[in-house]
């Protein structure tokens, strides 16, 4: 049977509505030859239900790859959005399913989809499941690394929120702003109130200030136990000038801009200036 075909979407239009299907169901629980048989026999793909969720929603909130891939070849709507604005990008990178990431890029999701007030981008969605994965997917597909989140701030905030390395390091590779502040607070801040020493040495390492002062007209340092290992690492840079490698590396990174750091990052360079762009 033929698929059902796509048109635009528009944000609000809901389409036909019904309590949760059978099409969601089968969706959901990845049952995907009783999904098949719904399809052939010709129930939609883009019934909307509860809280305007489709069965593309359910299917990339629990990581469902083949039932995502019944639906999108039906004609599911790509970029349909649920009540929060969500996509079902969004909840694939949230759910951290790489390999239903791949299938709706393929299928033309868009990875900058117009931010509502209630929801986040999906490269903010991948940053707070700690898919590292996914978030370099998004990157090398154009998502903006500086999305900004009336809640969250930006996916680097996100990432060092959650404390999620992985992320952090492929956004800032990438050449995400390391002293971006949402409320004058920076990543930066996040990482001293997670006590995490690894992360605000990368941070650093990238350019973060160790001077900045958020609404509270707090230091990041001052959000440390006095003593604690995170303390001492923030009071030594607070005492101490960056290095001429470390200044050299952030004037070549300005310099070249987020566009070519993304393509040197993928580049089979000598690993020696590979590690002197990037933090590998």
């Amino acid at each position: 049977m033929a698929g059902e075909s796509a048109r635009p979407y528009f944000f609000g239009d809901i389409g036909c509505w019904s309590e949760r299907t059978e099409v969601h169901r089968a969706a959901s629980e990845g049952a995907a030859s009783a999904l098949r048989r719904l399809i052939e026999g010709g129930a939609s793909v883009n019934m909307v239900a509860v809280d305007s969720i489709t069965p593309l929603h359910e299917a990339c909130v629990k990581g469902q790859t083949q039932c995502v891939e019944l639906l999108l070849d039906a004609g599911a709507q790509v970029d349909a959005r649920n009540v929060d604005g969500s996509t079902p990008l969004c909840e694939a990178c949230s759910s951290g399913s790489l390999e239903c990431v791949r299938l709706l890029l393929k299928h033309g999701a868009k990875t900058n989809p117009a931010l509502t007030s209630r929801t986040a981008s999906p490269l903010h969605e991948a940053c707070m499941g700690g898919s590292s994965e996914c978030v370099e997917l998004l990157v090398a597909m154009g998502a903006s690394l500086e999305a900004y989140d009336l809640y969250h701030g930006t996916p680097l905030h996100v990432a060092c929120v959650n404390d999620h390395m992985g992320c952090a390091k492929v956004l800032l590779n990438a050449g995400a702003k390391v002293n971006a502040a949402r409320l004058h607070e920076t990543p930066l801040h996040h990482a001293a109130k997670n006590k995490s020493e690894d992360m605000i040495q990368i941070l650093v390492e990238f350019g973060a200030n160790v001077y900045s002062r958020d609404q509270r007209d707090r230091r990041p340092g001052d959000y440390t136990r006095p003593g604690s290992g995170p303390a001492e690492r923030l009071r030594s840079y607070e005492s101490s000038p960056l290095s001429l490698q470390q200044l050299s590396r952030l004037s070549v990174r300005n310099h070249l801009g987020p566009r070519a750091l993304k393509a040197i990052a993928q580049l089979h360079m000598p690993k020696i200036l590979l590690n002197y762009l990037c933090f590998q």
